[in-house]
């Protein structure tokens, strides 16, 4: 499997492990259920696009993993709002979590040739 090399990949990984394990004793079933799920959706869709073997595919799979960081991020800030999480595991994890989806970003750009059009439109394909 070429994409467990791939840096955001290992990240990716690591940050789901982390979230997944740091809101294991939340009672907030549905919040910890969202969070898992998101979490363990960034480096799933990122193994997905690059087993699909086309730049189009790959690059859709990053926009989805970096949606799926969106949705981590904001679960997270209302596990620390809900005082699930401790400020200090918290902005650990909002960290790595803003820090992979930059990772997403630059190999969206680096193989699609944009990310983020002024207009707030994504775009993947060049015409």
């Amino acid at each position: 499997m070429e994409y467990e090399k791939l840096r955001v990949w290992q990240d990716a990984f690591s940050l789901a492990s982390q979230a997944y394990k740091a809101i294991g004793s939340c009672k907030d079933y549905s919040l910890k259920d969202q969070i898992r799920r998101s979490a363990v959706s960034v480096p799933s869709n990122i193994a997905e696009g690059e087993e699909r073997e086309t730049v189009k595919e790959s690059v859709r799979f990053l926009y989805i993993a970096k949606g799926s960081c969106g949705e981590l991020y904001t679960q997270l800030l209302l596990a620390r709002n809900f005082g699930y999480l401790d400020e200090t595991v918290s902005d650990s994890l909002l960290g790595k979590t803003k820090s992979v989806s930059k990772m997403i970003a630059s190999l969206i750009k680096y193989r699609a040739g944009n990310v983020k059009e002024p207009d707030l439109l994504y775009q993947v394909d060049k015409k």
